[in-house]
């Protein structure tokens, strides 16, 4: 059979996809990039925020055409929009054959031989509990460029922040014991994977749930060990969980990128209080001002919400000023999302839509002169740059990143002579430099 399929919302889902994939290949199906050919169709879902939720049953609805206009035999939705809404809606949307919840792989696989198979047992009702961790890696077909690939090193949260759902989406912090990971990343190098990029709800907390328990620098260490890892990279770390060992592995190990994703939302302590981050401004600053000692050529990437409830001018301003005052290198803001079931969802002083999406930009209008000034100070300077698309006819220049620069949510480097495959490397001057990206010519 062909299958097709829709990953939706972060690298961490991306990875879920990847091994139910890798599942359905084992098993010999194929997979097709085109809707219309697919006899089995898949979507991987995603419920953080309504715009999410949107999305995701946009995609569903699309998909289910097929059932119509194509071949498609059966639509089979797993993740967290099911995990969230459960049988409402499965009794909305009848167009769906099976359902499956978060972190459901194995079930989802299941559903989808049955629904092959067009046995009458196929579930209808998504599952409530959150899927076992397991015991051994999954096959996974990447849908990464095959030189990167994502490792997915534990699952659930135990932050509890108040404007979040993912902890009754997602479990309680599950993390991946240290043998499966490693022998999951050497599987990914022997495959040509050069660039592991670490994910979890918060990377800080990995292993303080195992008996005994494993420090994240000892995994680390661990990845850092396997031949053909060139680049380990760090998203989403809590800023109240950054371990003290971090600083010192990250500026002696070369292979570890100096680039670290610190999602902090906020800087007010009132806001920091409400949103329950467990963390004050104070700290944030001398995290930050200890970071940036230790690794002299740390990237910091950071996430804002904006909006939060009790949100006034006064704090907001607070927001801004550290944004001029930190300078990070790369910095996304969201509007604050009124989430059923969180504490927020039920706190006063509500912000008006308008105000959020007015401060959503008047941030990233502080943040793009910052970036500009960052780039700008880069030219002239030698970069290795990994090349994620080959130049061509069509498009003359190459593409890549250095490793201040994650995929997908970073910019990129623009490659003039470039001669390398995607993949390979290349030694670059950047010569220009605009907003987010950079433009250089190859030195070789």
């Amino acid at each position: 059979m062909k299958v097709g399929v829709v990953s939706l919302g972060c690298p961490k889902n991306l990875v879920d996809t990847e091994r139910l994939l890798g599942l359905l290949g084992r098993a010999g199906h194929t997979i097709t990039p085109h809707a219309e050919e697919a006899d089995l169709l898949l979507v991987n879902t995603c419920a953080f925020i309504q715009s999410a939720q949107e999305e995701s049953i946009e995609a569903i609805l699309e998909m289910a055409r097929y059932k119509e206009d194509g071949r498609c035999k059966a639509l089979v939705v797993f993740g967290c929009l099911p995990q969230r809404f459960g049988p409402e809606l499965a009794a909305q949307l009848p167009e769906v054959d099976a359902w499956a919840g978060a972190n459901q792989v194995a079930k989802a696989f299941e559903a989808c031989k049955a629904v092959l198979a067009k046995e009458g047992g196929s579930d209808r009702q998504p599952f409530t509990s959150w899927g076992a961790d397991p015991a051994e890696p999954f096959p996974r077909l990447l849908c990464t460029p095959s030189h990167y690939a994502y490792l997915k090193i534990a699952e659930g949260c135990r932050n509890h922040c108040a404007y979040c759902v993912i902890p009754s989406l997602r479990g309680d912090l599950r993390s991946q014991p240290l043998s499966v990971l490693l022998a999951e990343a050497e599987e990914l190098a022997e495959k040509g994977v050069q660039e592991l990029i670490l994910v979890a709800q918060d990377l800080g907390n990995y292993g303080r749930d195992l008996n005994p328990q494993v420090p994240l620098v000892r995994l680390l260490e661990g990845l850092c060990r396997i031949e053909g890892l060139e680049w380990i990279r760090l998203l989403y770390m809590h800023p109240a969980h950054v371990p003290e060992e971090l600083s010192l592995a990250m500026a002696s190990e070369p292979k570890i990128c100096p680039y670290l994703d610190l999602p902090l939302q906020h800087i007010d302590d009132q806001i920091l209080k409400g949103m329950h981050r467990g963390v004050t401004s104070d700290q944030i600053r001398r995290l930050i001002k200890g970071l940036r000692f230790s690794i002299p050529q740390l990237s910091l990437r950071t996430t804002v919400l904006v909006g939060f409830p009790g949100e006034g001018e006064a704090e907001f301003s607070a927001l801004l000023d550290f944004i001029e005052e930190a300078k990070f290198d790369h910095l996304g803001a969201f509007a604050y999302s009124r989430e059923e079931g969180t504490p927020a969802a039920r706190m006063k002083a509500q912000v008006p839509q308008g105000v959020k999406a007015g401060r959503v930009q008047q941030v990233m209008e502080a943040q793009a002169a910052i970036s500009r000034e960052k780039n700008r100070a880069l030219v002239g300077s030698r970069q290795r740059v990994l090349i994620d698309e080959e130049s061509s006819a069509a498009t003359p220049l190459g593409k890549g990143r250095t490793s201040r620069q994650a995929p997908e949510i970073d910019g990129a480097v623009y490659v003039k002579n470039s001669k390398e495959a995607r993949g390979e490397w290349a030694e670059v001057k950047i010569i220009e430099a605009d907003t987010y990206d950079l433009v250089g010519e190859c030195l070789v």
